[in-house]
């Protein structure tokens, strides 16, 4: 099985909230988005753009963290493999 990896805010995260031109448009856009349900896939759909950079530097800088996933999604090997 596949997890889906969620984003959720730090509290350093909040606290750049209250000051957005710490971190520029496109990160503090994602910041305000990351609930700890949505995925890179959905953050991305949202913002119609790729976000994996962003994403990536914004975990790497403590912003952003992932939670455990609201589920798993079985694939067709987890199906073969009789898992």
């Amino acid at each position: 099985m596949n997890s889906i990896r969620r984003y959720a805010k730090t509290t350093r995260a909040w606290d750049a909230l209250a000051r957005p031109d710490i971190l520029g448009r496109k990160a503090h856009t994602l910041l305000l988005m990351a609930n700890g349900r949505r995925s890179e896939n959905e953050l991305g759909r949202l913002l119609g753009e790729d976000v994996s950079g962003v994403l990536q530097w914004l975990l790497q800088q403590g912003y952003l963290q992932c939670t455990q996933p609201a589920h798993t999604v079985e694939t067709d090997d987890d199906i073969v493999a009789g898992a």
